[in-house]
This record gives structure tokens, C-alpha cells and sequence, in this order.
């Protein structure tokens, strides 16, 4: 396992590189405790928490069983996000699940990982979320109506991801302050949900029949319930987004773990609190028959006040897909420095220290995506990618256990966490396809088989056009951005 000889001297200044003569950037320290919570919370709390609870109830048939869907989710999430930290702790670089799968399996294995989310799965994510943020932000101006314009929608979605790569171009700190503020508004959204659902409770006028029969018409096949939890898990994607930023995290063994400690119990339980609040207020037909729950939500509740819960929602998913961009760029800056991708892709500017062509990709794939792009499907689709490769990131943690076991461990989990976080992924990623197997499968199954020839192709043999190689030059003059090197201590 490769490890790096450089030191961390002055956050993100021009610094000289150990052992070398050139002086090289790096990106900066910019993100403490406060941020690290407010970037896994904030990355978290968006799209899913308004959109997922009608998938969970689609698949699983009855309110009491989708409730169990969203604790177990939580659950899950938690101890995949301990895995991660201990993970963190052995590799302290950015990447996430890219740099461990490729530090300890190698260069296919980290290329294939790099291959499913840095040309669709974290675009996609993105795609995901500002495809939910523009229905919100357009439902107000079209009251009454069934099915919103897409054309409406995917135009503001596409706005929102111009409007993110800019502030994301220009500097990291205003990023990460839009993270911070865009999560305590979240937080006070899932909060004013939770208060208006026990209001209504206590007045006497919540729906307490959906829990008198809570488990009435609950599913029973297998693959039904992966795809449910599919949709539940979903929502807490983003568990692990710290992990993509660790070389921007400051005091990242200290902070890595507090944040999770933090984030996790406090976003699973608002999640629970608000799907029973949703239970209280809405009839089972409505909240699957609503194009924006917590709307309609709001309009049963607040009255005059309900261009609140809208307002809350445009934020919040806003803010979701600010952090998972963050994130998701930096998947792609890391495979270009790497040699998995572009060498263009691991520049910064010189005067911002923003990765730019990294942003400036992510968010030209997000943007192809939204065209087609269906806010279920592209749900199902990445949650099939996103276990396969959790699954294997945490077989990264078992294997570094037997095979290098004098490694130093700052954080160590339980064995049993791992193992058991394995069995979640292999069930999640099999039992779908055995039991209830659509088109979609098929499709990832071919792309991911396209990953192999584009390997040995581009990594492998290395085969690299000039025209490829003079655009580099060009672009990199363009833009303004050169060559980094790694901020790890």
C-alpha cells in the first residue's frame, strides 16, 4: 500500500514538496468540525427525505414496514460510515472509496470504481438532486397541476448546476459557507415538519389509522424490499462524502470521526420524526399521488405560511447537491492525478486553488443527464453502483485487517461491523436482480463491461492522442490551472 511522504505545511500555499525540487499547489485545509458536519449532514438531508418516502411506501406497501425501511437505512448508513472512518484513518486521501479500492486491489479495480462514478455516478447524483430541486422551485408557479413542464424543470435544474460550478470555481470557502448555511436550513425545515405533524396530533386531526394497521399489505418479495431500501438509503447518501475531501479536512482523524458521531444520529432521527409527521398529516394515497409531498404537506398544515415548506425544500435540496458536486468533483481531480483520467482534471487555478476542469466536468456530464433524466430511475440506478462498490471498499477494510495487521490505526472499528456491512451490500446488490430484475440492471451490467477495453486502452497502454495532449496544453492556459500535488499528512 502506497503511502505519501508529503507534509502539510501552510494550508494550501504554495509550499515546497519533500524530496523534490519544484514547488507545487495544493488544495487548502478549508474545512473544520462545524463544516465537516454541516458537509455530511448537508449532503444527506435533500432530495431524498422529500421524494423517497413515497418510493419506500410504493415498494413496501404499508406505512409501519416503510418506518422500519428508514430506521434500518440509518442504521446501515451509520456503520458503513464507521467503516469508512477507520478506512480514513489508514488512507488519508481524498478519493473516498476510488483511492482505497485502488491503494489495496490495484489499478483496474480503483480504474472500474473511477469509470462508474466520475462518468456517471456522481454526476448523476447531481442530476438526481437538481432535478428535485427544480420541481420544488417551480411547483408554486403551476398550482392545481398534476405533471409540472419538464421543460420548466430541467431548465431551472440545469440553472442550479451553472450556478453551483461557478461558486465552486471561484473558491472553496464560499462553497463550504453555502453548505453551512444551507443545512441549518434544513435542519429548521425537517424541524418545522416535525413540530406541525405533533401540532396536528395533539389537535386531534392526525391520521392515526395508517398506524393502527401499520403493517396491513406489506410486500413480502425480496426484491421489493431491496429496491425499497434502495430508495430509503438513498436519502442518507452522502455518509461517506467526507472521506472524497479528507486532504481538505483539518485535524482529519480527530474530525473525520466526531463529524460522523454528530451527523448520523441527528440526521436518522429527524428522518424518522418527519416520516411520521407526513403519516399524521397525509392519507397513504396522497403522499403517493403528490408530485411534491412536503408541499402538499405544507398546505394541509400551515395555511397561509405553507410557501414556507417549498422555500425550505428549494434550500435544502440546493444545498444537497452543492455538497455532493464538492464531493463528486473531487472523485474526478483525484483520478486525473492518478492517471485514470485526463491529467487536466487534477489542475487548479492558480489564484483560486479550485480544482476547475474537475468542476467544470462534473458538471457538463450532470447537465447531459438531466436531459433524459428521471428522478426514480436514476435513483435505482446509482444505488446498484453505489453498493457494489461500498461493498467493496469495506472488503478493502477486512482485507487490510489479515494482510497488514502492524498497520498504525488511530480509529478501529469492531470485526463484526464490516462483515456485517458486507453481507447488506451483497444482499443489496443481488437480491434486486434475482428477484425483481429490470431493464436498468442490464444496462449498468453492459457499462460497467465497457469499463474493461477503456482501461487497457487508455491506462494500460497508455494510448493518448496528440490532439488530446495539445488541447491539454491549451485548455490549461485557458483556464488558467496547473498541476497539484498531494496534501496529505
Amino acid at each position: 500500500m502506497e503511502r505519501s511522504e508529503e507534509r502539510d505545511g501552510g494550508e494550501g500555499m504554495v509550499e515546497q514538496e519533500l524530496g523534490s525540487g519544484p514547488r507545487g499547489l495544493k488544495l487548502r485545509r478549508e474545512i473544520d468540525l462545524w463544516s465537516a458536519v454541516s458537509l455530511i449532514a448537508g449532503c444527506m438531508i435533500g432530495s431524498g427525505i422529500f421524494m423517497s418516502p413515497q418510493g419506500v411506501l410504493v415498494y413496501m406497501g404499508s406505512p409501519g414496514a416503510s418506518l422500519v425501511v428508514w430506521a434500518a437505512c440509518g442504521l446501515m448508513a451509520t456503520l458503513g460510515a464507521l467503516c469508512y472512518a477507520e478506512l480514513g484513518a489508514l488512507i488519508p486521501e481524498s478519493g473516498g472509496d476510488y483511492a482505497y479500492i485502488l491503494r489495496t486491489f490495484g489499478s483496474l479495480p480503483g480504474f472500474l470504481v473511477i469509470y462508474a462514478f466520475v462518468l456517471v455516478g456522481r454526476p448523476a447524483a447531481v442530476a438526481a438532486i437538481s432535478l428535485s430541486f427544480a420541481e420544488y422551485a417551480v411547483a408554486p408557479f403551476y398550482p392545481g397541476c398534476c405533471s409540472l413542464p419538464q421543460v420548466v424543470v430541467k431548465g431551472v435544474a440545469a440553472t442550479g448546476i451553472l450556478l453551483l460550478m461557478l461558486v465552486n470555481c471561484w473558491s472553496s470557502r464560499l462553497a463550504t459557507t453555502l453548505t453551512n448555511m444551507c443545512t441549518m436550513a434544513k435542519v429548521l425545515s425537517l424541524l418545522v415538519i416535525v413540530v406541525g405533524g405533533a401540532v396536528v396530533l395533539g389537535q386531534g386531526r392526525g391520521r392515526t389509522e395508517a398506524f393502527l394497521h401499520a403493517f396491513q399489505n406489506t410486500t413480502q418479495q425480496a426484491g421489493r424490499i431491496g429496491i425499497a431500501f434502495y430508495q430509503g438509503l438513498w436519502s442518507f447518501d452522502g455518509w461517506n462524502s467526507l472521506n472524497c475531501v479528507m486532504e481538505e479536512l483539518r485535524n482529519p482523524h480527530q474530525n473525520l470521526v466526531w463529524a460522523l458521531v454528530i451527523a448520523m444520529p441527528l440526521v436518522t432521527s429527524l428522518y424518522i420524526m418527519v416520516n411520521i409527521s407526513y403519516l399524521l398529516v397525509l392519507s397513504p394515497s396522497e403522499i403517493l399521488s403528490s408530485d411534491a409531498m412536503a408541499v402538499s404537506w405544507g398546505n394541509q398544515v400551515l395555511g397561509a405560511w405553507a410557501w414556507l415548506v417549498p422555500v425550505a425544500a428549494v434550500l435544502s435540496t440546493f444545498g444537497s447537491a452543492n455538497v455532493t458536486y464538492f464531493s463528486g468533483s473531487r472523485l474526478c481531480y483525484v483520478a486525473g492525478r492518478e492517471g485514470h483520467m485526463p491529467q487536466l482534471l487534477s489542475m487548479v487555478h492558480v489564484h483560486h486553488l479550485t480544482p476547475v476542469p474537475a468542476l467544470m466536468f462534473t458538471a457538463a456530464v450532470a447537465l447531459v443527464l438531466i436531459i433524459p433524466g428521471n428522478f426514480r430511475t436514476i435513483v435505482n440506478f446509482l444505488s446498484l453502483i453505489a453498493w457494489l462498490i461500498y461493498g467493496t471498499a469495506i472488503s478493502c477494510l477486512l482485507y487490510l485487517r489479515m494482510k497488514e495487521k502492524n498497520l498504525p490505526r488511530p480509529y478501529k472499528v469492531p470485526t463484526f461491523i464490516p462483515f456485517i456491512m458486507l453481507l447488506v451490500s451483497v444482499y443489496l446488490v443481488l437480491v434486486p436482480i434475482i428477484d425483481h430484475p429490470q431493464m436498468e440492471f442490464l444496462y449498468i451490467f453492459l457499462f460497467l463491461l465497457g469499463g474493461f477495453p477503456a482501461y487497457l486502452l487508455f491506462v494500460y497502454f497508455q494510448c493518448q492522442p496528440k490532439c488530446l495532449q495539445m488541447a491539454t496544453l491549451h485548455l490549461q492556459l485557458l483556464l488558467e490551472v496547473v498541476p497539484t500535488t498531494k496534501n496529505v499528512d
